[in-house]
């Protein structure tokens, strides 16, 4: 009776861990960009090595963007970037983890207007944080699209009063996500 019992209980949790397995999306080269719209010049860069996942189960989301990995059209800003303003040996990581606020069935295919509350840390610092995007689900796959402004104060990224007039107070970023069903390797 014992072995019956077990062997039920085991033939009824296979499923529900395949489905959870299911349940988990992921990118691994995702795109975010920014813009800085100053006064005396333009500043743009884009990393293609951003990270992300998505538990349609408890519509949790974490990105992460390796600093050094942002690429710039002037080698020289790129190393001013790194070492000067977002300090990337210091903090390597730019990350955002929080939870999608509609409450919509992410499993059916169609393209909703979603938000994400969370926690967002650059430069060592984590704020308060929600993100307004586009999810679209179509042939199993997701395509997250999200823009959002970073005020440098808030993240303690100080600009030198020398190059101020060069780098805006607020940072456009954009994000570009193609989530696939995650497969543990």
């Amino acid at each position: 009776m014992k072995k019956t019992y077990w062997l039920l209980l085991l033939l009824l949790t296979i499923p529900v861990i395949e489905s959870k397995a299911q349940a988990l999306y992921a990118a691994q080269n995702g795109t975010v960009s920014f813009f800085s719209d100053a006064p005396l010049e333009d500043i743009e860069a884009k990393s293609t090595k951003a990270q992300s996942i998505i538990n349609l189960s408890t519509r949790e989301i974490a990105v992460k963007i390796p600093i050094k990995s942002f690429v710039f059209e002037n080698s020289l800003m790129q190393e001013h970037f790194n070492e000067n303003y977002l300090e990337s040996d210091k903090f390597p990581f730019a990350t955002f983890k929080g939870k999608i606020n509609e409450n919509i069935d992410l499993t059916k295919e169609g393209t909703y207007d979603v938000s994400a509350s969370g926690k967002m840390n650059i430069h060592g610092v984590e704020r308060d944080q929600t993100i307004k995007g586009k999810l679209q689900v179509l042939a199993g796959k997701m395509a997250l699209d999200a823009d959002f402004t970073v005020l440098l104060a808030d993240y303690k990224i100080e600009i030198p009063t020398l190059v101020f007039q060069k780098i805006a107070e607020k940072i456009a970023v954009k994000s570009q996500f193609t989530l696939l069903p995650y497969v543990k390797q």
